[in-house]
């Protein structure tokens, strides 16, 4: 029978447990460890974020006071605004620009154009964004309408007030030699008179058709303006028989037409009022139209002044005989045909009762005068009173409360 060996027994225990006890300690150490490295690496990294966030949030160049318009599309995320505000050099890192406004709960900006300086802030820009910039017209299909009586820079307001084409933009371009140079080549016989005609303020005043048009996304002025002279050319080469009917051009026939346009509303009238003002024309007389002078002025006004009436331009009726240089407005089919077509008479005046506005007729001076009194005067005198420091006579020959000179009366009588 084997004897057990209990003393070998009691070492092999013995160097398993300090070989275990070891082991324990060694797993401690290194949780340990790595615990200590957890938290130092969280505490770097956080250190880091610090910084980062602390340099995103500075201004980029607090020296640089310079305006950059930064334009953010329609539809933008935050990701997509920090993106833009990092590509111009306005904050220094688009990821943490886009948490920090999601950390601030702020998110709903508006698309637009906004004026930034790289000596902003974040906070600043925050500010800035959710303050709104200038709206953007969206660019989607849509119509637009000239109505008649429009003036160019009026359908220009129109146009931006619908798609992204801007009013400025718009006159520029109507107003661009080449542009004029290059619709001329292609409607030579409605545009080619131009080029010969001095003092015209817009050239393309009176032809842009008033209709509605089509404008499709993504449009060019060039393109929107073609499109609306092309109906005007439409229009005019189906009047070129009736053009037979009178003396004058097709230009000029626009031109009066303009005037005809704001000065009278039915069709009976216009045509009246066509033939008053050939009349004037034939005798030598200036047209002596308010519109004229307002066109001239290029501002709006209700009541014209003496002061008003002797604006030096070749569009002012009353210091010029004939016709202005062109249109002052896009007229309608009706004045056209007016103009073309006028009722003739012996009546050199005319005036309209400001409260029904209908339309009196007179031959001479005194019976221009005497309407006057009785359906115009009693709203000027009501103005004038309004209008406190106004002590200017109201100048009105043709269709309005003030007297012809003696030597123009005497030519009508």
């Amino acid at each position: 029978m084997n004897r057990i060996d209990w003393e070998k027994i009691r070492e092999e225990a013995k160097e398993k447990e300090t070989k275990h006890v070891k082991e324990i300690l060694w797993t401690r150490r290194v949780i340990k460890l790595l615990m200590i490295f957890f938290i130092l690496s969280i505490l770097i990294l956080a250190i880091w974020f610090y910084l980062k966030i602390d340099r995103a949030m500075k201004p980029v160049d607090a020296d640089n006071q310079n305006q950059i318009e930064v334009t953010i599309p329609i539809g933008s995320t935050t990701d997509d605004i920090a993106q833009v505000l990092q590509e111009q050099k306005l904050i220094d890192n688009a990821k943490f620009f886009s948490l920090y406004m999601k950390l601030k709960g702020v998110d709903d900006f508006q698309a637009g154009y906004y004026d930034l300086s790289p000596s902003m802030s974040a906070d600043e820009i925050l500010v800035a964004l959710e303050a709104g910039g200038e709206p953007i017209q969206e660019d989607i299909d849509t119509t637009l309408t000239i109505v008649e009586g429009m003036q160019l820079s009026e359908i220009a307001e129109m146009v931006a007030e619908s798609t992204p084409i801007e009013a400025d933009e718009f006159m520029e371009k109507a107003d661009n030699k080449d542009f004029i140079s290059e619709m001329t080549e292609k409607f030579p016989s409605l545009l080619s008179p131009l080029a010969e005609i001095e003092g015209l303020k817009h050239p393309l005043e009176g032809y842009l058709y008033p209709a509605t048009y089509d404008y499709m996304a993504g449009m060019s002025v060039d393109e929107l303006l073609e499109k609306m002279i092309g109906k005007s050319n439409i229009e005019y080469q189906k009047l070129k028989e009736d053009l037979n009917n009178t003396e004058f051009s097709y230009h000029e026939i626009l031109t009066l037409a303009s005037i005809i346009e704001r000065e009278g509303v039915t069709d009976e009238d216009r045509s009246m009022i066509s033939g008053v003002f050939l009349n004037r024309i034939y005798a030598e007389m200036p047209l002596q139209s308010d519109i004229t002078v307002i066109y001239a002025l290029g501002e709006h006004k209700e009541l014209v002044t003496y002061e008003d009436t002797e604006v030096d331009s070749p569009y002012n009726t009353y210091m010029n005989t004939g016709l202005p240089p062109g249109p002052i407005n896009t007229p309608s089919m009706s004045s056209i045909t007016a103009a073309i077509y006028p009722t003739y008479s012996e009546y050199y005046y005319f005036v309209a009762d400001m409260n029904t506005g209908e339309v009196y007729y007179s031959s001479t001076i005194e019976e221009h005068d005497a309407l006057v009194e009785e359906y115009v005067q009693p709203f000027f005198d009501e103005a004038s009173q309004e209008a406190e420091g106004e002590d200017e006579q109201l100048n009105q020959p043709a269709n309005q409360p003030a007297e012809l000179p003696e030597e123009e009366a005497e030519a009508v009588e």
